[in-house]
């Protein structure tokens, strides 16, 4: 077994989409990315890559690449389990932390979840999303942000 930890953040902005674990969220402001911004599922693809000792998401899906301009991270986190796989490697389990001030994300953490786990092949047992705030501190507390932690456990198959 290993693990690895993933932690992305992203500015936002009037008038662009906010989608946070595969969901899109009813908001004024969205992610300012150069993908779709979703900082739950591309702290989730760090994890994992750092998990299997390969990098990180930048080193499989750069900013600088525009066949990622506006990208379904939802396609990106398959991308990464593919990835895994031809390294013998599988997630087994995902804990992640969605952070965001407004709008509350309770009611779709379920959503969120059940989303990342079919991209990894997962039961949904095996993927946990909470939702917490910054209780108005930093960026993200002042609704400027949106960010998001995880950890991912791979083993070898």
């Amino acid at each position: 077994m290993r693990v690895g930890i993933g932690r992305d953040i992203h500015k936002l902005a009037e008038g662009r989409r906010l989608v946070v674990g595969g969901v899109e969220m009813d908001s004024a402001r969205g992610a300012v990315a150069h993908s779709a911004g979703d900082a739950l599922i591309h702290a989730v693809i760090d994890a994992a890559i750092g998990a299997a000792g390969l990098g990180d998401i930048g080193d499989y899906f750069p900013d600088t690449d525009p066949r990622y301009e506006d990208a379904d991270s939802r396609g990106l986190l398959r991308k990464t389990a593919a990835l895994l796989a031809k390294h013998n490697l599988r997630v087994v389990q995902v804990d992640a932390t969605v952070i965001l001030e407004h709008p509350k994300v309770g009611q779709l953490k379920e959503a969120m979840r059940d989303n990342i786990a079919a991209d990894l092949g997962l039961p949904g047992g095996a993927v946990n999303v909470k939702a917490k705030t910054a209780e108005s501190s930093g960026e993200v507390g002042r609704g400027e942000a949106v960010a998001a932690e995880a950890i991912a456990v791979v083993e070898q198959v």
